[in-house]
C-alpha cells in the first residue's frame, strides 16, 4: 500500500455544514479512507471540538485523529493568524504502520529510564522510523522528558510542537475527545517515515570557540578570555549600521556535537542570552553548557530567519525522495510579526517541495533534532517531510 496524503484549511468559525464540507473535500482529495489525521484548530473552535472531531471522523472516513490548538494554523501556501481557522492533514496508511500514545506527567515522573518507555510503548528503536510529538505547553518536564526519550530512541527523528492559543486555553486532541495528556506521541513504523527539517532562524557571528570556564548556566570564559569580551567582539563584527536594530536579537549557539571539523549553520543548538555582566565578564544563558563545548554567538532577524529556512529546506529537498506530505510546526513568534508578510514559512516550503499536502500550526515551542537529538526550541520552524519507503 502506497501512503497518500490530503490537506485542507478552512478560515472561519464552526458550523456543522462547513465541517462536513471540509471533511468530505479531504476525503475526495485523498480518494480513499484515512487511517490517521493531524488536526489543528484555533481557540475559537474550543466550544465545538467534540462535534468537529465527530464530523471529521465520520465524513472524512478517518480512524484516528491527533491534534492540538494553535494561535494560528498553517496550510499549503497559507498561514492564518488572528482569525478562527482549522487545518488538517489526512493520511492513508497501512493499519499497523503507526501508533498513538498519550503520555501524562505522571508517566514521565514515574519513568526510570529508556526501558520504562520501551515497556510503555511496547516499541524499541528497531520497531519504528520516527516520532511526531504534540505536547501541552504546561508540561513542565518536557525538556527532561525529551532528553530521556532521545536515549530510549537514539537516532529516531522526533518532530513536533507545543500547543498554543491567543489566550491561555491550550489543548490536545486525540480521536474523539480533548486529551488531558501532557503529550501525544505518534510512532511511525515500516513503510514510511520523516525527513526532519529544523530552521532555528539564526546566522552565526564571530568565531566558534570552546568554553574554558563555566559555572551552571554562567559562562565565565570563552577561549580563555572573559565571555563578555567574546560577546562584545561578536557584536562589533556586525556592520555598524545594523547594530542598533539587532542588539536585542543576539543568542548563543551550543555545538550539538564536537565531531565536526568545520562548524556550519545548523550545527548549533540556539539558546537565549539571559544577561551579561561586563564587570564579572560573565554571560548567562538559558542552558547548562559544559566546559570544552564549542560555542558561537548567533544573530536572529527576519533576513537570517528567511535565509536559514531556505537553506535548510533546499538541503532537505536534495536528501528526500518519495515525499507525499508535510507537517509544519512554526513558532508563534514567526509569521507576520517576524517577516512583515503573511504565509512566509508555508510559501518557502511550497516553493521548495512543490504543492505537497501540508498542514501545520503556530506553536509555543517547537520540537526537532539538532545533532541527532530532539530538543525544544523557540522561534523555530520544525517540519516533518513525510516520505514513503
Amino acid at each position: 500500500m502506497t501512503p497518500r496524503a490530503a490537506a485542507r484549511t478552512f478560515v472561519g468559525e464552526y458550523s456543522e455544514a462547513s465541517v462536513v464540507e471540509f471533511a468530505e473535500s479531504l476525503r475526495n482529495e485523498l480518494g480513499t479512507n484515512a487511517s490517521l489525521a493531524f488536526l489543528f484548530v484555533t481557540q475559537e473552535w474550543r466550544p465545538h471540538l467534540e462535534e468537529t472531531l465527530e464530523l471529521v471522523r465520520l465524513h472524512g472516513h478517518v480512524s484516528h485523529v491527533a491534534g492540538c490548538s494553535g494561535s494560528g494554523i498553517i496550510g499549503r501556501r497559507k498561514e492564518v493568524e488572528q482569525q478562527p481557522a482549522i487545518s488538517a492533514l489526512l493520511l492513508s496508511l497501512p493499519a499497523e504502520s503507526f501508533s498513538v500514545f498519550e503520555i501524562t506527567e505522571n508517566d514521565a515522573d514515574a519513568s526510570t529510564g529508556p526501558d520504562s518507555w520501551h515497556a510503555f510503548t511496547q516499541l524499541t528503536g528497531k520497531d519504528l522510523t520516527s516520532w511526531i510529538v504534540l505536547a501541552n505547553p504546561y508540561f513542565t518536564g518536557a525538556e527532561d522528558w525529551l532528553a530521556e526519550w532521545s536515549v530510549a530512541y537514539p537516532g529516531i527523528p522526533t518532530i513536533g510542537g507545543l500547543a498554543s492559543a491567543r489566550n491561555s486555553e491550550t489543548f490536545l486532541l486525540h480521536d474523539g475527545k480533548v486529551s488531558q495528556a501532557a503529550a501525544l506521541a505518534v510512532a511511525l513504523k515500516d513503510g514510511f517515515g520523516i525527513r526532519p527539517l529544523v530552521s532555528q532562524g539564526c546566522r552565526p557571528i564571530g568565531d566558534a570557540v570552546p568554553i574554558t570556564k563555566v559555572e551552571d548556566n554562567l559562562i565565565l570564559e570563552i577561549g580563555n578570555l572573559p565571555a563578555y569580551q567574546a560577546l562584545e567582539a561578536a557584536f562589533f563584527s556586525i556592520p555598524a549600521q545594523e547594530r542598533l536594530a539587532v542588539q536585542n536579537n543576539l543568542f548563543l549557539g551550543l555545538a550539538a556535537t564536537e565531531y565536526v571539523e568545520d562548524f556550519q549553520q545548523g550545527d548549533f543548538l540556539i539558546r537565549n542570552i539571559l544577561g551579561a555582566d561586563p564587570k564579572a565578564g560573565a554571560v548567562a544563558v538559558g542552558a547548562y553548557p559544559r566546559g570544552g563545548q564549542t560555542v558561537q554567538f548567533q544573530l536572529r532577524d527576519f533576513r537570517s530567519a528567511h535565509q536559514d529556512l531556505v537553506t535548510v529546506a533546499e538541503r532537505a529537498k536534495t536528501e528526500t525522495s518519495n515525499a507525499f506530505g508535510i507537517l509544519l510546526f512554526s513558532c508563534a513568534g514567526r509569521g507576520k510579526g517576524l517577516f512583515g508578510v503573511t504565509d512566509h514559512d508555508a510559501m518557502v516550503l511550497a516553493d521548495t517541495f512543490g504543492d505537497l499536502p501540508l498542514a501545520g500550526v503556530f506553536c509555543n515551542g517547537e520540537i526537532g533534532p539538532v545533532g541527532g537529538r530532539p530538543f525544544l526550541h523557540g522561534y523555530t520552524a520544525s517540519a516533518a517531510v513525510l516520505c514513503a519507503r
